[in-house]
């Protein structure tokens, strides 16, 4: 007899259907196991026998040969030691109707215990899609399993359980733990004294889920600010709650539905198949574990280049796709990049603090580790001020976090109605086809928009569609159904895509004339950038 269970392995963070086939045939004693199963898989002959032992079985003493069907899909993982050590016990003439229509996985201990895996979320939602009654899982992830409705979920601890099964007895059913309550933590927008342009910068990028960049000297709040941004984050939809507990249950890392947006920050030393994703058996990086949240670049050049740069493409596909000989993966990474960078190596470039004390060669290649086409991609930047004694020791806090969370929620409310048939949910994500359709300018506003981008001269067309998407945020949180002149003028405030690169052409050519002798040729930002001169002294008497 030949036994047929339904499982299933990972393709990146999905899951494939696996027919798991075993066939007891008179030979010579032996386990074969074909299919290209990974070394993980193959091992589990050695945990599937001791399982076997601890309740008292034992692999027949025959031929046992076990297929993992499609023989061409790689099989990595322990998830399958449950469904084989089933296969083998109903070709061995257990009931099979016990487990007809549903999936099985799990990993086995030597004594039996069946432990968690990876990927239950997508294994339930892929026994959802093919129309399967339930699934039989470990007990510590049946939380995980039920987060889709209409299934038979049962949890099993121990191999034993599924023996009583066939012997008559009821698979143990599921039993949810209820949502995970997950504790905020205990920071507010209204410890942060100052910081009203930082703070109107934030409130829009998180309206609208423009990407940010936060630069100024150290100690003026860049970190302290972005590490609050969770604080005032909209809620997620259950469909973008499924989409990011996907990603984590895929790693492993998930305990039943996450309801609260990501926010991960990664630590500068970290490499661009960390960050992107990828390996041998491709896995998702930092980027798909921030989707539907928060990426914090905190000191972003001294990310390693590449690292950095290989975000151009996610930024813009809001996807990243991972090439292997095997074939290539899509994962997602929509996400809202938030980034941290001081003007100069030593961090006081015109800080009005401090003297620079960088040569013109660091100011060179700290100024290359951010391209152009990377700010380009950089919806708001704004340069964050030291804050005076006077305000850092006001007793007066500012507005708290939940105030803009609810003008942010009304925001995103908007844009959800007005996007809803083209399936995205804020503003960042329009196309230019969608944003031609819903962002309309007026004869006035288009005036004010020619009047912004003939005088600066340095915008794009990419940072132009930038421009209208996050106008079109302002007037979303202003509750205005177009976008007005004022709207434009706002943002256009934080939109200076080469101001980056001016900062650091000034400081060069300052350093290379010397620092107390101005350049001959002054850079066009030198008379706003530069420090202001003292005031003479008074005559002596």
């Amino acid at each position: 007899m030949v036994a047929h269970i339904l499982s299933c392995t990972l393709d990146g963070i999905d899951a494939v259907l696996v027919d798991v086939e075993c066939e007891i045939s008179p030979g010579l004693p032996g386990y074969h196991l074909v299919g290209l199963a990974a070394p993980s898989v193959k091992e589990g002959a050695t945990r599937i026998r001791s399982a076997l032992i601890s309740i008292g079985a034992d692999l027949p003493l025959k031929k046992v040969t076990v297929n993992l069907a499609p023989a061409d899909l790689r099989k990595p993982g322990a998830a399958l030691d449950l469904p084989i050590a089933t296969a083998v016990m109903v070709s061995n003439g257990a009931r099979p109707d016990v487990v007809e229509g549903l999936l099985v996985l799990g990993e086995l201990g030597l004594d039996g215990s069946v432990r968690r895996v990876h990927g239950v979320l997508a294994a339930a939602m892929l026994a959802k899609q093919r129309g399967l009654r339930g699934m039989i899982v470990p007990a510590d992830s049946v939380d995980e399993a039920m987060v889709v409705d209409g299934l038979e979920i049962y949890g099993v601890s121990h191999l034993s359980q599924i023996v009583d099964a066939f012997a008559g007895c009821a698979l143990p059913a599921g039993m949810s733990r209820g949502p995970k309550v997950i504790t905020m933590p205990g920071v507010d927008m209204a410890e942060v004294r100052g910081q009203g342009l930082s703070r109107r910068a934030i409130e829009i990028a998180v309206a609208g889920g423009h990407n940010l960049m936060l630069s100024g000297p150290p100690g003026t709040g860049k970190t302290m600010l972005a590490r609050r941004i969770p604080t005032v984050l909209p809620p997620m939809t259950r469909d973008e709650a499924l989409e990011c507990t996907k990603v984590y249950s895929a790693l492993g890392l998930s305990d039943g539905l996450i309801t609260e947006r990501p926010f991960r920050a990664p630590h500068h030393t970290i490499s661009t198949q960390a960050l992107l994703g990828g390996g041998t058996v491709p896995r998702p990086g930092e980027i798909s574990l921030a989707h539907n949240g928060v990426l914090f670049l905190d000191e972003m050049p001294e990310f390693a280049r590449n690292a950095i740069e290989s975000l151009r493409e996610p930024l813009e596909e809001r996807s990243v796709t991972i090439g292997r000989v095997s074939g290539t993966l899509r994962l997602p990474a929509s996400f809202l990049l938030v980034a941290a960078a001081n003007p100069c190596p030593c961090g006081w470039l015109y800080s009005g603090v401090r003297e620079c004390t960088c040569a013109p060669a660091s100011l060179d290649r700290y100024r290359l580790r951010m391209s152009g086409p990377l700010l380009d991609r950089i919806d708001l930047q704004v340069h964050v001020d030291p804050v005076s004694l006077q305000t850092l020791r006001d007793v007066e806090p500012g507005e708290r976090s939940e105030s803009i969370r609810e003008r942010v929620i009304v925001a995103r409310e908007r844009q959800q109605k007005r996007l809803a048939r083209f399936r995205i949910g804020c503003n960042a994500e329009m196309t230019s086809r969608i944003m031609r359709l819903t962002c309309r300018l007026d004869a006035r506003t288009e005036g004010v928009l020619a009047e912004i981008v003939h005088t600066d001269g340095k915008y794009t067309a990419r940072s132009i569609d930038r421009l209208i998407k996050c106008a079109r945020t302002v007037a979303d949180l202003e509750g205005s159904d177009r976008i007005q002149p004022e709207h434009l003028r706002d943002v256009a405030s934080f939109r200076d895509v080469h101001m980056a690169q001016q900062v650091f052409e000034l400081a060069r050519i300052v350093i290379a004339a010397g620092r107390d002798k101005p350049p001959a040729d002054p850079h066009p930002l030198a008379a706003e950038l530069a420090p202001p001169e003292p005031e003479p002294a008074p005559p002596a008497n």
